[in-house]
């Protein structure tokens, strides 16, 4: 999928560097096929519930917004305040199913932006970036495809367009499942791509436990005994887990184990992710009631706590790292 690809030349004692990247879209069912008539984003009138945590702990999170969230004064009003405020970055998430043109057939293969034609590919995500650069006043430069969907067109499309950063990469998930991409063999830590040297930073997900260097084999052998319960079992004992850093379905104890087990790797770049419809109740299947909005949001200054004070890590976000790795900011 990519190429030219080099690795970021990151200094060994460079301070554990935290990104926070909210997937900002509209509400629908995951479980149910897509409908381009599903572009309620209501919920964005709550985004300070995470925003007020964001600013307490200084950090400038990256809204990448989808085409429903740019096209409506509902999905807009509060993200706009915050943006003048230089209190957050925003960039795309491309859903293609509710992004103008509309000419593809409804299917899950087509949710992946990746999969579409190029020149559908480059019209949806050119008609997105446009309308966030008039809505919000800027060149916008970051881009996460939906659902994770970096296809065989997207690195020419995004240098077409004039994007700088991508965070789109998933390690160490396989979504070939459903016709998405296989991110197991990506690294950890950003790296270049393109020939226009775009910077990657992958989403924060890795094996951890005992199994070490055969951990991805193990886990995949455990997925074939689900009915047994082998994955739950090699997990309870510490051999094998696939883990992400997100509050969304991840329990701080496991936040706290795949950072320190990527910082025994040398990793020293994380990203925070979650979607924006799990700050109200009902939209996601992590946030079904009040008690479980009430512990998503407390995760959030779990780790925090944890990363900027036990670690002595630092509030970062994509623009940041782009001007310290490219520009030596």
């Amino acid at each position: 999928m990519f190429k030219f690809v080099k690795d970021v030349d990151i200094p060994a004692e460079l301070a554990p560097q935290l990104v926070v990247v909210i997937d900002t879209e509209e509400e629908f069912n995951w479980n149910d096929p897509v409908e381009r008539s599903k572009t309620s984003v209501a919920h964005m009138e709550m985004l300070d519930r995470c925003q007020d945590i964001f600013n307490e702990y200084k950090v400038k999170p990256c809204y990448v917004i989808g085409y429903p969230v740019a096209s409506q004064a509902d999905g807009c009003r509060l993200l706009k305040s915050f943006h003048q405020q230089g209190l957050c970055e925003i960039g795309a998430h491309l859903h293609p199913w509710v992004t103008p043109p509309f000419s593809e057939e409804l299917s899950t293969f087509n949710t992946y932006p990746g999969n579409l034609p190029e020149p559908l590919e480059f019209e949806k995500l050119k008609n997105l970036k446009a309308l966030i650069d008039s809505e919000f006043q800027q060149e916008t430069i970051i881009y996460k495809a939906g659902r994770y969907g970096f296809g065989p067109n997207t690195e020419k499309i995004l240098q077409q367009l004039g994007f700088q950063i991508d965070i789109s990469v998933c390690p160490p998930v396989d979504y070939r499942g459903d016709g998405g991409p296989d991110y197991r063999a990506y690294s950890h830590t950003p790296f270049w791509f393109g020939e226009q040297q775009l910077l990657e930073l992958p989403v924060t997900g890795a094996y951890v436990g005992l199994a070490g260097n055969n951990s991805q084999g193990l886990y995949e052998w455990s997925q074939h005994y689900k009915s047994l319960k082998m994955p739950a079992i090699l997990s309870r004992l510490g051999v094998v887990d696939r883990l992400m850093l997100s509050p969304e379905g991840y329990t701080s104890a496991e936040h706290k184990l795949i950072t320190k087990s990527l910082l025994k790797q040398g990793v020293r770049v994380f990203t925070w992710s979650f979607h924006s419809p799990s700050i109200e109740v009902g939209h996601t299947p992590y946030v079904r009631t009040e008690q479980e909005l009430r512990i998503f949001l407390d995760k959030f200054r779990r780790f925090f706590d944890f990363f900027f004070h036990e670690l002595g890590g630092q509030p970062s976000s994509p623009q940041m790292l782009l001007d310290r790795f490219k520009h030596g900011k």
